[in-house]
């Protein structure tokens, strides 16, 4: 038990070593280049190029969310995905706007694979850190696989579109280290134990998405948790 939730870390040797590596990335590559490519630390003011990509590899990953909430038995957010990515895609210009939450009321219905095992009843398994994708636990490991194996657009692309839009969701998801760029360098390089602390962060707000065993959170712990968890993963 880890502050009052139930912690099944049986790896917690080599999930340390990975988390060293994960958190020298970070600091020596990761942060700086997410940083440089979004402007962070520059003076610039309103929306610049970093957030048109993040708002396309958003939109890049709603047919999947749809694929998703289908095997999942619900079709009411896949629906809403269908449709915010027919908008966005068409009258958003590829995604770069988003037209379907601005003036539709379509926000996106959030989901992943992960999620489609717990629905089925798959038991989280033991938490992982994994190299560069960072937290996780053996059930969303194997998530985060079929979603790429899964995903529509890989289907429907010439290989070459294919590896550009993994390319954009990635890079959409390093806009995101760079947007909570202080809370991750908070929790990565404050922290009196930075592993301990990402790994409660991500099982806190995992369970609560959840809506499993464990899923009191912390009233801050969401912004937190969207920060640090799997900020590169396509």
């Amino acid at each position: 038990m880890q502050d009052g939730i139930r912690v099944n870390d049986p790896y917690e040797t080599q999930n340390r070593r990975v988390h060293a590596f994960n958190k020298a990335l970070d600091s020596r590559v990761i942060g700086p280049a997410a940083d440089l490519a979004s402007g962070r630390n520059q003076s610039e003011s309103g929306p610049g190029i970093m957030d048109g990509v993040i708002n396309v590899g958003a939109n890049l990953s709603l047919p999947g969310k749809v694929a998703n909430s289908l095997l999942q038995g619900r079709p009411e957010p896949a629906i809403r995905n269908f449709f915010r990515f027919a908008v966005n895609t068409t009258l958003g210009i590829g995604g770069l706007m988003d037209p379907a939450g601005r003036d539709f009321g379509l926000p996106e219905q959030d989901t992943d694979f992960g999620e489609t095992l717990a629905v089925w009843g798959v038991p989280e398994g033991a938490y992982l850190e994994l190299p560069v994708l960072g937290p996780s636990t053996q059930r969303d490991a194997v998530g985060k696989v079929v979603d790429l194996a899964i995903d529509p657009l890989r289907r429907l692309l010439h290989p070459d579109a294919a590896w550009a839009t993994f390319g954009l969701r990635a890079a959409s998801k390093a806009g995101d280290r760079a947007r909570f760029g202080d809370t991750v360098d908070s929790v990565l390089q404050d922290s009196a134990d930075s592993y301990a602390q990402v790994r409660l962060i991500y099982l806190m707000h995992r369970r609560y998405e959840l809506n499993e065993e464990g899923a009191e959170i912390d009233p801050y712990a969401d912004t937190a948790a969207d920060a640090v968890i799997d900020p590169y993963a396509p």
